[in-house]
């Protein structure tokens, strides 16, 4: 099958679960930005997509997603340092402000990785997998905000937050034009374009979330 083994292929699977994974984190932004102003509105957004079967089942095909997005990088990184040496990722046009995101895709993922781990331990299992074992919690598992509270109330893990969103800013900046190229968008004009929307609807996400993150820390938030 060719896209499992063509380079164009592995390209163009790490590209559409990029995009999608992309719009994932759209929607989570849109999902923190509700907890700076309401608690209540949050939770109940919490309950909905708690252990309920459609959240299960989108959440088993989100975590699908991120395995191949993951497994194609590591196969990608191999193949491209056997056929060009260190180079990683290569496009037609590789600008110069991207040089460095260019080149450490992989450091960039592997600490992307680490903190979805974190995030998945101080979130997902103590709320939705907590709740699908029955397994006793600091809180209810339906109360996202609470553990918002106590997770930001911890300098460590703000510090290890603004780490983890400054590596999805740099890795998406570049991963979201190079894979708009390989779908097809890979004319000069577009390259320029993609590239801009690309700093510009990354920098608006990763603020979203840092905005999140330091209203928490610093207590600053209207809803608490």
């Amino acid at each position: 099958m060719w896209l499992i083994n063509s380079s164009i292929g592995r390209k163009v699977v790490m590209s559409v679960t990029g995009v999608a994974l992309i719009l994932f984190l759209t929607f989570h932004c849109c999902m923190n930005v509700a907890v700076l102003f309401s608690g209540e509105a949050y939770n109940t957004i919490c309950e909905l997509l708690g252990a309920n079967w459609y959240a299960v089942v989108a959440t088993l095909g989100l975590a699908a997603l991120a395995v191949a997005h993951i497994v194609y990088a590591f196969i990608l990184t191999a193949q491209n340092r056997r056929a060009r040496g260190g180079e990683r990722y290569a496009v037609t046009v590789k600008p110069e402000k991207v040089e460095w995101a260019s080149q450490n895709m992989l450091v960039l993922g592997l600490i992307i990785l680490l903190g979805l781990l974190l995030h998945l331990f101080n979130f997902w299992y103590n709320m939705m997998f907590a709740e699908l074992i029955g397994m006793s919690v600091a809180h209810m598992p339906s109360d996202g905000f609470a553990f918002i509270q106590d997770t930001f109330a911890n300098p460590v893990y703000v510090v290890l937050y603004i780490i983890w969103l400054g590596a999805i800013w740099f890795h998406l900046t570049h991963g979201f034009w190079s894979a708009m190229q390989t779908l097809g968008w890979n004319g000069k004009t577009w390259f320029c374009r993609w590239k801009a929307i690309s700093v510009a609807y990354t920098t608006i996400l990763m603020l979203c979330f840092l905005v999140v993150v330091l209203a928490f820390a610093f207590k600053l938030a209207p809803s608490l």
